[in-house]
């Protein structure tokens, strides 16, 4: 892979501007529009930034953790040979989920989400929300704080805490877990192929509020929220050799 133009991105800590400074003078900058490779410098949260501001490029993104959580980077190392790093790093191809979200006052949104979407209870009443598959009515009434959609990349964390299962990478499945479900209480969600159309309709809205997010994009006051993977958006996450995404899903798996 040609790694002669660089688009350096950093979170604003200050760790990982002193990264950027160090890297930019080092190997130059680059617009990402133009770039061969997007770096990243932060944590999992500015990558999942990154994806969502130019992942429409189709721009492979090397990330390298400056930041709290780290399951998607790779290790920052000051003074390493970052392009031959990046020439002998392994892709792993992700594709978001695509929400679209109704609202009570008719509006609709549409929005991308790589690790989860996520609907929850917005107030002290719990939500009530009825779930079908590609139209079919699997489960007519969830009482929960609320449920949500993971991906494999996702499934590691938002998901994983709530008890949902870890997801191999290229298992082209999804986890649909309940987050405190009530009734039925148990109900310990399901493990889906990635084709799968995902409807979510809040019962009783107006009593009952809930609210959808994809990643960080928060819907509120939905009514019917449909989701399923996306297969015209697509990127390639670079990972150092021996330590790729798939590697570190498993590594999951066994980390007591």
């Amino acid at each position: 892979m040609s790694a002669h133009r660089l688009a350096l991105l950093a979170s604003p800590t200050d760790e990982a501007q002193a990264a950027l400074s160090a890297l930019v003078a080092r190997h130059g900058q680059c617009a990402p529009e133009s770039a061969d490779v997007l770096v990243a410098l932060g944590g999992d949260g500015f990558m999942l930034q990154t994806l969502h501001r130019y992942g429409g490029l189709g721009k492979p993104v090397y990330g390298m953790k400056l930041g709290t959580v780290g399951f998607l980077m790779n290790q920052y190392h000051e003074g390493d040979d970052l392009p031959a790093r990046i020439a002998a790093a392994e892709p792993d191809l992700l594709h978001p989920l695509e929400m679209v979200a109704y609202t009570e006052s008719g509006a609709s949104v549409t929005s991308l989400a790589y690790n989860e979407v996520s609907l929850l209870r917005q107030t002290r009443q719990t939500a009530n929300i009825r779930i079908e598959l590609n139209g079919e009515v699997r489960l007519g009434e969830l009482v929960c704080d609320g449920v949500m959609l993971a991906t494999p990349a996702g499934s590691t964390a938002y998901n994983f805490s709530a008890h949902g299962p870890i997801l191999p990478l290229g298992a082209n499945v999804m986890a649909l877990t309940p987050i405190a479900p009530f009734r039925p209480r148990r109900w310990r969600g399901a493990v889906l192929k990635s084709g799968t159309e995902v409807r979510f309709r809040i019962l009783e809205p107006h009593k009952r509020p809930v609210s959808a997010t994809a990643d960080s994009h928060e819907v509120r006051d939905v009514t019917e929220v449909l989701v399923h993977e996306s297969d015209k958006r697509g990127v390639n996450l670079l990972f150092d050799q021996g330590h790729n995404l798939e590697e570190r899903i498993l590594i999951e798996q066994f980390t007591v």
